[in-house]
């Protein structure tokens, strides 16, 4: 709740202060704002704990960083502990550039805010990580003209901003999860506001929980639990990287870990949110690798080692790639080691493509989740061969189908499919939770105990009357291995059974009161000596 308040508040802050702006541009500077408030709170806790009873106290009305107060008397030492703080909390932050400094910048309304901004940005994407960050913050512009028209009015906007962030976190704890869920609250808020282009960066957190759920889950044996460990895990289209935490939220509240996890991502945009994400939420920065290039042409190094003993594999697998996606795939990709055994997916729909550079990748004890169109399950063509051949090869577990409308960006149903190299079932689940959601103003919405009931069915295997079922290979071939969910899930109800007797009876004994009343009125008209009808 505490976090939710907070996401609130902040989000009601950049609501009013945005203006003219819209909900994109905005996004970035507050988001920044949030992740610069997070690191130099972080490290100034570790500073303080590193330096004891050094650490300076001030006097009331003080209100300079301890921690410029402390460099200023030891500046001989400060090199020294610099380097103890990249051992101990993997960054550095100079003084002059924390968060503590440019709130009170703002707040006495300093002309040299903007500039000490743009420093500390560059500072922290090229020299605070022993692993270089670099355009971080490359998306934000200090300098547009959306803040203003000129230097002293730009800097007067970025005060204010800033001064009412400060005001507002002020009043909550600021601990990682809580600045982490407010974050997440504040990109889901933004991709709101963001219609289509939300779908670049945004995996609803309810679609995160079923996909995350899924793939933590004993890969031969669901139904006996969750993994304890999971070496590492893969989003090759990660957004903001709301899977990636979700998976490792979700292994470590059952006491388990993560070593690493990994994700890819186009967007420059969205690739600097998901590495501030990723930090936010209190990951050093060698816990997680995010790479800036286009998963299609698999132009992330690590990925292309061709020596099997070397190659990439990941024990789970999540995604949430762009829907039907054009692409252009040249000869030379019907020989790439991602798709020579199945082919190419049509130049119209990419959607195949992006599953089969996962399923490349997984490994043999690990499970993939994938949200995808509905149109994979049934189109024709190059997709049907590559489907056929996954189901031959029964690497498909299962296919779940969602509502429609639960994300921002499309209102279109979707399905999650869910692969795996060995299997131990040699059918599939199909899962049709389309009618299983809650309404509200502008999207359809998963509760709790929707996610619930299709990770309970998936992982004990359930099958419910008009909600789930075991299908064999041998019907799925029968189908022409179409996956089309309604084809063996059909939630329609059936047809009462008509007694024509009896409907037989009721007309006869209709005809006879109709009858009767007939000529009880024609007696009527007698009377009154008007013409019987």
């Amino acid at each position: 709740m505490t976090q939710q308040q907070l996401g609130k508040t902040l989000w009601d802050i950049a609501d009013s202060l945005r203006g003219s702006m819209n909900a994109d541009d905005f996004r970035d500077y507050m988001l920044s704002f949030l992740f610069l408030r997070y690191l130099s709170s972080n490290y100034e806790e570790s500073a303080q704990k590193e330096l004891g009873g050094d650490y300076p106290k001030l006097a009331d009305g003080d209100n300079r960083p301890p921690l410029a107060v402390w460099y200023e008397e030891n500046s001989e030492d400060t090199e020294m502990f610099e380097k103890q703080m990249r051992r101990k909390v993997h960054y550095v932050v100079k003084p002059q550039y924390l968060w503590s400094n440019i709130s009170e910048l703002a707040r006495t309304q300093q002309d040299n805010l903007l500039q000490t901004l743009e420093e500390g940005f560059r500072f922290i994407e090229n020299e605070s990580f022993d692993s270089a960050f670099q355009g971080l913050f490359s998306e934000i512009n200090l300098n547009s003209d959306k803040l203003g028209k000129n230097a002293v009015l730009r800097n007067k906007k970025l005060c204010t901003i800033i001064q009412k962030i400060a005001e507002g976190i002020a009043k909550f704890s600021t601990d990682v999860d809580t600045l982490g869920d407010a974050y997440e609250y504040l990109i889901g808020q933004f991709a709101a506001g963001s219609g289509k282009k939300a779908g670049e960066f945004y995996t609803p957190q309810q679609i995160s929980s079923i996909l995350s759920g899924i793939v933590i889950l004993d890969s031969q044996d669901p139904a006996s639990g969750k993994k304890q460990k999971l070496e590492n895990v893969l989003d090759f289209a990660c957004g903001s990287g709301s899977l990636l935490l979700n998976v490792r939220r979700r292994v470590k509240e059952n006491g388990g870990s993560v070593g690493k996890i990994y994700g890819q991502e186009n967007n420059i945009t969205t690739y600097n949110l998901a590495r501030m994400n990723m930090l936010l939420h209190g990951m050093k920065d060698t816990e997680f690798e995010i790479f800036h290039g286009d998963t299609l042409l698999n132009q992330w190094p690590m990925l292309n080692e061709m020596n099997p003993a070397k190659k990439a594999e990941f024990d789970a697998i999540v995604a949430n790639p762009p829907f039907s996606l054009r692409w252009e795939p040249n000869e030379e990709m019907a020989d790439n080691f991602r798709f020579k055994s199945h082919g190419l997916a049509p130049k119209s729909a990419a959607d195949f493509a992006f599953l089969l550079h996962g399923f490349h990748y997984l490994s043999k004890e690990g499970t993939m989740a994938i949200i995808l169109p509905h149109g994979v399950l049934f189109r024709s063509g190059a997709e049907e061969r590559i489907r056929t051949k996954l189901l031959k090869d029964n690497h498909i577990d299962a296919v779940i189908g969602l509502p429609s409308n639960l994300f921002y960006s499309t209102g279109i149903p979707v399905c999650i499919l869910v692969l795996k190299k060995c299997k131990k079932e040699d059918d599939v689940l199909f899962i049709n939770a389309a009618e299983y959601f809650e309404k509200e103003k502008r999207q359809n919405i998963l509760l709790d105990e929707h996610i619930d009931k299709i990770l309970n069915t998936y992982q004990f295997r359930k099958e419910e009357e008009r909600y789930s079922r075991r299908v064999s290979m041998a019907e799925i071939e029968e189908n022409g291995f179409n996956l089309n969910i309604t084809r063996y899930v059909s939630t329609a109800e059936p047809e009462p059974i008509v007694d024509l007797k009896e409907v037989n009876d009721k007309l006869a004994e209709l005809n006879k009161t109709i009858e009767k009343s007939r000529q009880e009125h024609n007696q009527f008209l007698r009377e009154l000596g008007l013409r019987e009808i």
